[in-house]
C-alpha cells in the first residue's frame, strides 16, 4: 500500500510526548511510508510524564511497530526499553523505540542525524575536522556525542556553565574541550545547538564572530532561515540549516523500524510544505 490507508494488517508507528501536536514526525513519516509503497501509519499520541510507564508498556499491550519519543520521556524511554544503542547509552537517553516481539530496542538518532545531514546537505564530512557547539542542553549533547564518533579532531563546547559544558565536552571523548566564543574563528564548523532563534531574531553567536570560511549549522528549524543562517550568509560563510537534522534522524527511525533505506528527499518536501503553511 503507497497511500497510508489504514487496514487491519497496518502497523502502526507513533510519536509520544508533551506538546506533541505540532509534532512535523506524523508528516514526515507518513511521507516516507507513502513513497517507499509500505502498510504502515504515524499517528501523535499526548502522554503526560505521570503517564510514562503506562505508554511504554502499551507499546508492547498494542503491538506498535515503532515509536518516536520526545520531551519529557527521552529519560524515562531509557528505563523502561530492554536494550539500548551505544549512542544511546552515552545519552542516557532514547527517541527511538522498535519493537521485537515482546522486546523494546532503544535508540538516540539525534546526534547522527545532525551528523548524516552535515554529509549529505552540506557535502561536510567531520571527521578530521575542528567543530565548535554553542549550547549543552539534549541537542547540543547529542551533537557532540556523535561528532566524536564521526572522527571530528576538536570538539569545542561554549556553554554560559561552566559544567554543564564539561559535562558536555565529555561526551565527544578525547577531542572534547570547553571553550569560549573566541575559539569559532579556529573553528571548521560552528553550530547552534540552542533554541535561540526560535521565532525570533536573537542570535546565539555574534555576527563579529562569523568567518566566510565558517560553515554554520543551526538546529532550529522553524523559521527554516534563521537570523542565525542570514548574518552567516551576510558574512560570506556557508549554512547548513536545522530541518535537515530533523529530517535525518527520522530517516534513522525509518530504517530502523522497516529495514527500508528511507526516502529523504520525499521527507524533507513533506517537511517543507508543512512548515509553509505554517507561516
Amino acid at each position: 500500500m503507497s497511500s497510508n490507508a489504514v487496514s487491519g494488517s497496518t502497523q502502526v508507528a507513533a510519536v509520544i510526548g508533551s506538546p506533541v501536536r505540532h509534532s512535523l514526525s506524523p508528516v514526515i513519516h507518513n511521507a516516507a511510508f507513502r513513497a517507499a509503497g509500505l502498510d504502515w501509519v504515524y499517528v501523535a499520541l499526548e502522554v503526560g510524564a505521570a503517564r510514562a510507564a503506562e505508554a511504554f508498556a502499551g507499546i508492547r499491550a498494542l503491538g506498535l511497530a515503532g515509536v518516536s519519543v520526545t520531551t519529557p520521556h527521552k529519560d524515562a524511554a531509557f528505563a523502561a526499553v530492554d536494550e539500548v544503542s551505544v549512542s544511546a547509552q552515552a545519552m542516557n537517553a532514547v527517541n527511538c523505540i522498535h519493537r521485537v516481539g515482546d522486546r523494546l530496542l532503544g535508540y538516540n538518532t539525534d546526534g547522527d542525524g545532525f551528523v548524516d545531514s552535515l554529509r549529505a546537505d552540506a557535502e561536510f564530512d567531520p571527521a578530521g575536522h575542528s567543530v565548535a557547539v554553542v549550547g549543552a542542553g539534549g541537542a547540543a549533547r547529542s551533537i557532540i556525542e556523535a561528532l566524536g564518533r564521526a572522527g571530528a579532531a576538536r570538539v569545542v563546547v561554549v556553554n554560559r556553565t561552566l559544567l554543564r559544558a564539561q559535562q558536555a565536552a565529555s561526551l565527544a571523548g578525547g577531542c572534547g574541550v570547553v571553550g569560549t566564543l573566541d575559539d569559532l574563528a579556529e573553528c571548521d564548523v560552528v553550530v547552534n545547538a540552542t533554541s535561540v532563534g526560535l521565532g525570533s531574531s536573537e542570535l546565539s553567536i555574534p555576527v563579529a564572530a562569523l568567518r566566510s570560511s565558517h560553515l554554520i549549522a543551526d538546529v532550529v528549524y522553524h523559521p527554516i532561515e534563521t537570523a542565525l543562517l542570514r548574518a552567516a550568509e551576510s558574512a560570506g560563510a556557508r549554512t547548513l540549516d536545522g530541518l535537515g537534522m530533523l529530517v535525518h534522524q527520522a530517516a534513522r527511525q525509518f530504517t530502523i523500524w522497516t529495514g527500508v533505506t528511507a526516502p529523504v528527499a520525499e521527507m524533507r518536501r513533506a517537511a517543507e510544505a508543512a512548515l509553509a503553511q505554517r507561516r
